[in-house]
C-alpha cells in the first residue's frame, strides 16, 4: 500500500492502524498490484481518513492507516477481498509482521495546526 506523502487529518481523536511488516526475498508477484488495490478499496471504506506508508531497502515497512472509530477498522478487516489478500500476504509476501491499533489523542508537527 503506497501512500501520498503526509496524511491530510483531522483533530484527534482518531484511531491507526501500524502495520510493520518485513517482506520475503524475492516473491513480489503482485504485490505491487494488490498494495495498489488495497489503498483503493481503503479509500472507499466509510470512516476511512488516510494513510501513511514507507518502506525500506531492507525490505521493512510501515504502512500506517487512520481511522474514525473501532468499527470503521473492524469493517475493513472483514472486508472480503481486503481478507483474501491479507492471507495471500502472510503466506507469499511477508516474512514477519506486527499488527498495532491505537487511540491517536494528540498531534502535531510542523504541517498540522494547533490542536
Amino acid at each position: 500500500m503506497s501512500g501520498d506523502g503526509f496524511a491530510p487529518l483531522p483533530a484527534p481523536p482518531y484511531y491507526a492502524v501500524i502495520f510493520s511488516s518485513t517482506r520475503k526475498d524475492g516473491d513480489d508477484a503482485g504485490y505491487a498490484e494488490a498494495a495498489t488495490r488495497m489503498l483503493e478499496l481503503a479509500r472507499l471504506q466509510p470512516g476511512f481518513l488516510g494513510v501513511e506508508s514507507t518502506r525500506g531497502g531492507d525490505g521493512f515497512g510501515i504502512t500506517v492507516s487512520y481511522w474514525e472509530s473501532e468499527a470503521a477498522i473492524r469493517a475493513w478487516r472483514e472486508h472480503a477481498e481486503h481478507a483474501q489478500v491479507r492471507r495471500h500476504g502472510r503466506a507469499h509476501w511477508y516474512e514477519h509482521y506486527e499488527l498495532r491499533v491505537a487511540r491517536v489523542e494528540r498531534a502535531s508537527g510542523s504541517g498540522t495546526p494547533s490542536r
